[in-house]
């Protein structure tokens, strides 16, 4: 099974470099266009931000609006803030935030690192089948949640991306004196993840060795020297964890408790309210096209169960789905993980339409065989939908019709050459289909639809430059409607109202309202906004 990388043939090596080259343009294209979003991203970019400016060991332990941040550890966050101290210089006005793009530029590259893993991981368990290899990586760019996720400043797109690499040295030992290297970057990359989610480390370094022990591999090596060097590696996140304990005591158990795998496992949040549904329909949704093939990897990998491939595949899928079904807090991208056994399990029926080995013996082999009419039926109502948005037909649909007529035209055409007898129009049908969402994927990032967000109905932005211009601090805001990335580009923390004791700047929907009820206190407008208006308080 194992495979040195020195022997990766070399069209698969160009091919997987060109892929993770597609995967760069797709994360960077557009990326600083957009604001920032609630929560997440405005709070790791202000966590960051502030990281930058700390001096010794201050800079180890983050701060958010100069309070102890114990959300999560801040191991993007160092990445993030080193990335805004080299572009400083750039910022011409004294306390100018860094832009969109320099916040989001750091974890957007490193996300697209799982589009060349998961090739390797793929060859390293099947590596006869470059193909195979090929097409997983070619699935992972071409997802819309990886591809989404991944540019944002979240630590949900870098995780995946450092458990694919976990899982690719776990799968690289071969009793050569090269394993207590890979031991010990085993190591360092669960040191990141344990300074990202730290709980998460856990599924993560379970579902990546079941499969070895099941496969009885850990006879043949070195447990005792291998654990000590992957000891070595782990000691950094380690060391960070007893670090911040001491410096922060018993608040430092949020990380894993109160904020961290208790509050998931145990408590409903916001944006939780389907279940366990939330995961599914997240890949119900974003597995397309590739969602049909998915029936057939799993098919094919429960009949080669005791095949590396068959025990990677299933094992890490179904490790993960346990980890994140039962959680209590469900939001879209807590699934992100299953993206990549996701890809593990359809790249292998990808390639075979492409092969089409006839005396290989696979599950429903002459239905699989059939799923090109089905890439040419979505594909051709797509690029109806397109064209009907193109002519205004249904103009409500307009809007979209780029990316339906791109995604429709590349399935439409790809499906039918892959009905071809030709391999070489196989291999152009699966281009074909790869390239329609490539495109269709660019576009949509390019465009103003790519960062929906979760219950946001107003823009931050024209409420922060009011803020600003009125050079207004210690500014409330009336009702339930504290948002991060108000926060952000307001340079403050708003916060939510509470009664004044004192003189203060007040954000509210309705000035009048807000005067009457509060009579006792002298309040004027000073500026009207189209969402929010602006006021000043005095006690009287």
């Amino acid at each position: 099974m194992n495979q040195h990388l020195s022997s990766l043939p070399r069209s698969l090596v160009i091919g997987l470099l060109l892929l993770w080259l597609l995967a760069c343009a797709l994360a960077i294209f557009g990326l600083g266009d957009l604001p920032l979003r609630d929560f997440d991203e405005a709070t790791v970019a202000r966590v960051s931000l502030e990281l930058s400016t700390k001096k010794g060991a201050e800079q180890f332990f983050p701060t958010l609006w100069d309070v102890n941040y114990i959300n999560k550890p801040p191991g993007l966050h160092f990445l993030i803030a080193g990335f805004i101290r080299l572009t400083r210089h750039s910022i011409d006005e004294v306390g100018k935030l860094p832009s969109e793009f320099v916040v989001r530029l750091i974890p957007a590259l490193l996300s697209t690192l799982v589009v060349p893993l998961g090739g390797l991981i793929q060859w390293q368990l099947r590596p006869k089948e470059p193909f195979s290899s090929l097409a997983t990586a070619g699935i992972l760019m071409t997802l819309l949640p990886v591809a989404r996720h991944g540019r944002l400043a979240m630590l949900d797109g870098t995780q995946l991306s450092a458990m694919a690499l976990l899982w690719l040295l776990l799968l690289s030992f071969d009793k050569s004196n090269l394993d207590k290297f890979r031991a010990l970057f085993a190591g360092l990359v669960s040191s990141f993840l344990l300074l990202m989610k730290a709980p998460f480390l856990i599924p993560a370094l379970i579902a990546g060795g079941i499969p070895i022990f099941i496969g009885q591999r850990v006879k043949r090596l070195p447990l005792l020297a291998l654990g000590s060097f992957f000891g070595l590696g782990l000691l950094p996140g380690i060391l960070w964890h007893i670090l911040h304990g001491l410096k922060r005591g018993s608040d430092a158990l949020w990380l894993w408790g109160g904020d961290g795998a208790a509050r998931v496992l145990f408590s409903s949040g916001e944006g939780s309210d389907l279940g366990s549904l939330v995961p599914i329909l997240e890949i119900l949704e974003g597995g397309w096209p590739w969602l049909i093939l998915w029936p057939f990897g799993l098919a094919w990998a429960w009949k080669e169960r005791h095949t590396p491939w068959g025990q990677w595949s299933l094992i890490t899928q179904v490790v993960l789905a346990i980890t994140i079904l039962p959680l209590k807090t469900q939001l879209p991208w807590y699934s992100h993980p299953l993206w990549l056994p996701f890809a593990l399990l359809c790249g292998v029926p990808f390639a075979w339409l492409v092969e089409k080995k006839k005396n290989q013996k696979i599950p429903a082999k002459n239905l699989l065989a059939r799923v090109p009419y089905f890439f040419i039926a979505i594909g051709w109502c797509l690029f109806c939908f397109g064209i009907l948005g193109f002519l205004k037909v249904i103009p409500s649909i307009s809007l979209y019709a780029q990316f339906a007529f791109a995604a429709g035209t590349g399935w439409l055409l790809g499906g039918w050459l892959l009905t071809r007898s030709l391999r070489g129009k196989r291999i152009l049908g699966a281009l074909a289909v790869l390239l329609g969402s490539f495109v269709s994927l660019i576009l949509l990032m390019g465009s103003g639809f790519w960062l929906w967000e979760l219950n946001e109905s107003w823009s931050v932005k024209p409420v922060a430059q009011m803020i600003t211009e009125a050079n207004a601090s210690g500014v409330f805001i009336d009702g339930n409607h504290e948002r991060p990335s108000l926060n952000w580009y307001a340079g403050q923390h708003v916060k939510r109202f509470e009664p004044l004791s004192s003189s203060g700047w007040i954000l509210t929907r309705n000035e009048s309202r807000f005067a009457n009820d509060h009579s006792e206190k002298d309040c004027s407008l000073i500026q009207d906004g189209q969402e929010w208006d602006l006021m000043f308080c005095k006690a009287n």
